[in-house]
């Protein structure tokens, strides 16, 4: 689609050209959401993806994924053996249904950014305990993704800043996971999305998604029996749950709740 109101786009190659994000002003990366419905609001582009930012980079830390790499390039990526964790990758990709060339143009900043539900991408680097870097005039920030996203297409960015890259300790990496989608329909949108993460010390972290507001991680000391976990989602405020033509609200709760029972088993959970 066309953006009419568009009367200029900047290619930033280096960070002083971010300076003028604000009101009026969009980051351009991929574009694919971007240029998918009208953005009356916005005259001003600035094109990030000339700043060079390597998509992935593996150290001892663990793994920082730069907001401009593309879903395809997170999907494919080539990790460390004892990373068993980043099967989670190519799964919330998978839970997209996006074609290829979307995974080959979409980017990871923006999945995070857009705080759509069903942004499975952004909800697996929640799961795996992610935390995104914030530049802007408040200074660099690291900020825990479990906090990252508000509500339906809000974050805690403020007017000027922008999501720079995201970080996954690496102990994270290493944990077991387990994975769970349902939709309405065979090719659709997903309805629920739970992901599980079971640390080397048992601690245990279930993820809902997609059927949620934002996504809402659920931490557990220690292994939790199926009736802690489901007490745990039945708990959950009425408001999280997300109501629109991919599952009303009553039926996501009690798929997420089943889904859940199901993560938890498959990562050794006590009934």
């Amino acid at each position: 689609m066309d953006l009419d109101t568009i009367r200029e786009v900047l290619i930033a190659r280096e960070r002083a050209d971010l300076k003028g994000l604000g009101a009026g002003t969009a980051v351009l990366a991929g574009g694919t959401w971007l240029y998918s419905e009208p953005q009356d609001h916005l005259e001003k582009l600035i094109d990030i993806t000339r700043l060079g930012w390597p998509p992935l980079t593996i150290d001892d830390a663990g793994l920082e994924i730069a907001a401009t790499c593309t879903l395809d390039e997170l999907a494919t990526g080539e990790y460390p053996a004892r990373w068993g964790a980043v099967r989670l990758f190519e799964q919330a990709c998978g839970a997209l249904v996006a074609s290829h060339k979307i995974r080959r143009t979409a980017t990871v900043g923006g999945n995070v950014c857009l705080a759509l539900p069903a942004g499975a991408v952004a909800a697996a680097l929640t799961a795996l305990g992610g935390f995104g870097l914030v530049w802007g005039s408040r200074g660099d920030q690291w900020i825990p993704l479990s906090h990252f996203v508000t509500g339906v297409g809000e974050t805690v960015l403020m007017p000027g800043e922008m999501l720079r890259a995201i970080r996954i300790p690496e102990s994270n990496l290493r944990s077991r996971t387990a994975f769970r989608k349902l939709a309405l329909a065979p090719l659709g949108r997903s309805g629920v999305v739970v992901m599980g993460r079971r640390d080397a010390d048992d601690a245990c972290v279930i993820t809902l998604s997609a059927g949620t507001t934002r996504p809402v991680v659920l931490e557990f000391y220690s292994l939790p029996t199926i009736g802690e976990l489901s007490a745990k989602v039945a708990e959950l405020d009425s408001a999280l749950w997300y109501d629109d033509p991919h599952g009303a609200p009553d039926w996501r709760r009690e798929m997420s709740g089943r889904l859940a029972a199901e993560v938890l088993a498959e990562l050794g959970g006590r009934p």
